[in-house]
């Protein structure tokens, strides 16, 4: 045997032999830890991973805590439901009295098809506000016009037989009495300080759901729509505030509360095509219905005040016809001949910027400045003139063109110089005619200066029919100084007369 064959076997044993020893060692390792695991058994710590439950549905009730920064209605509306109250009216009216195309009746009553039987009685339903302790209830003209009946319910259920104090239907307020102590009542807010994207409620009692309340912002301010104008009311103050609230037929009267609960402004018309709401509200602002109160609290009638101009926005129109350099204020057109403007020395051609520190860039923002003040009262104007702003100061006049306050027991008989009645059914059977007002003693006055005789029959006055001693008192109240009247003498003879009543 050659020496390189005895090395390659001993090279073959010792693979072997390494071989053999790691097998055992790898053999005897497992079965070591398998003895340790079975007869030792050592503590495990088992972690257990949750996996979060989502239910598939969840209740719908709300935390404890309202979200940040969404608004808390609740004590507003805590404090108005018990304020506002449901107005039932019943008037015993012809077709005539309820016309098919007024738009404030049908906000009040929904539209209606065809016409309504003569003598048919009326029911009606609005809303009003609480405003004092003892009984004093606003709600708008158009709910009471005509009602033979008033009854007033509470948010509690209390019912109360209403006296009509007294009615402005130039801002469509009126004021109801019911003999009670101790009521809820709202107060006063300032809808001058009114900002628009406030949050506001309205509270009232559409289609006769008692004590609802809903919630919007404001708008859009001093907002004209013309609703009075075709409620036959050329002179009606129109400054609305405009909300998103919603209401609806039955609305009507109710309150405009702001979010601490303060009365701002009394829940008048809607724009619709339907009758029912679509998305734009209309309220009086508290601070022309407050004045409003106030002087049929104290003097029966409202005072209603004139600064003696005839005016019109300023459009890029307007600007560029009267050569103005700017778009801003209101213009004058117009100024009335011994009225307060001419006094103070206001002349067409003025722009007026302000009124009492207050800015005006539309008549209905001018209007609903002076409409909270009385006849005598001064009020300051800056205005325009070639550029250059000048300062006047203008004492207000009534409709009579001076400053005199009148009182309800005055008024017509003092200014025409008449003493009136309504026709008996007589003698409108004899001249075929079913209203009419009779001057049954004539004195010194405007009728007497105008050429009208003892026992004329006033029909119409500015084209309007008149039947009562109210009708023709609204017909004064709504004119800037002139008086066209139209009638008739006992003997048949018509005739007719125009009266200036600014003499």
């Amino acid at each position: 045997m050659s020496y390189g064959h005895v090395n390659l076997k001993l090279y073959v044993m010792n693979v072997k032999r390494i071989f053999f020893v790691f097998l055992t060692a790898v053999l005897g390792g497992i079965v070591g830890v398998y003895a340790f695991v079975l007869f030792v058994k050592p503590d495990q710590e088992i972690v257990a991973v949750e996996r979060p439950v989502v239910p598939a549905a969840r209740y719908a009730s709300m935390g404890v805590a309202a979200p940040v920064g969404v608004p808390d209605f609740t004590v507003a509306a805590e404090k108005s439901v018990e304020a506002v109250v449901h107005v039932m009216t019943k008037a015993n009216v012809s077709g005539n009295g309820y016309s098919q195309n007024n738009p404030f009746y049908d906000f009040f009553f929904g539209p209606r098809g065809g016409t309504m039987p003569d003598r048919s009685p009326v029911m009606g339903s609005g809303s009003g506000v609480i405003i004092s302790e003892d009984g004093y209830i606003i709600t708008n003209n158009h709910v009471i016009d005509n009602a033979d009946e008033i009854e007033v319910i509470l948010n509690d259920r209390r019912s109360y037989t209403a006296t009509l104090v007294g009615t402005d239907p130039t801002t469509d307020i009126a004021l109801l009495k019911i003999e009670e102590k101790g009521l809820v009542f709202l107060t006063y807010g300032s809808s001058d300080d009114l900002r628009i994207g406030e949050w506001v409620l309205a509270v009232g009692n559409p289609f006769n759901l008692t004590s609802t309340v809903t919630a919007g912002i404001v708008s859009a301010k001093s907002r004209s729509i013309n609703i009075l104008a075709n409620r036959n009311q050329p002179m009606g103050i129109e400054s609305f505030i405009q909300t998103d609230a919603a209401v609806n037929p039955g609305n009507s009267g109710g309150a405009l509360v702001n979010t601490r609960g303060e009365l701002i402004g009394i829940n008048t018309a809607i724009a619709s095509q339907t009758g029912s709401y679509a998305g734009y509200s209309f309220a009086v602002p508290v601070g022309i219905a407050q004045k409003v109160v106030a002087d049929l609290m104290e003097f029966g009638e409202v005072q209603r005040a004139f600064i003696g101009v005839q005016i019109v926005g300023v459009t890029a129109e307007i600007a560029e016809q009267y050569d103005l350099d700017k778009v801003e204020g209101v213009y004058v057109s117009a100024v009335t001949v011994n009225g307060g403007a001419d006094a103070a020395g206001v002349k067409e051609g003025d722009v007026i910027i302000s009124i009492d520190d207050v800015k005006v860039n539309t008549n209905s923002e001018l209007i609903e400045q002076v409409s909270q003040h009385r006849p005598g009262d001064k009020v300051h104007l800056v205005v325009k003139r070639g550029g250059k702003r000048k300062q006047f100061t203008v004492v207000l006049r009534n409709s009579y063109g001076s400053t005199d306050l009148v009182k309800e027991k005055e008024g017509i008989s003092d200014l025409l110089g008449a003493e009136l009645r309504k026709l008996t059914d007589q003698e409108k059977a004899k001249l075929g005619i079913d209203y009419g007002m009779k001057i049954v003693k004539l004195k010194t006055g405007k009728l007497k200066q105008s050429g009208v005789g003892e026992e004329f029959i006033i029909l119409k006055a500015n084209r309007e029919p008149i039947s009562s001693v109210k009708d023709l008192k609204n017909v004064i109240a709504s004119t800037d100084g002139g008086l066209f009247i139209t009638g008739v003498y006992p003997n048949g003879q018509v005739a007719y007369y125009a009266i200036n009543l600014q003499d």
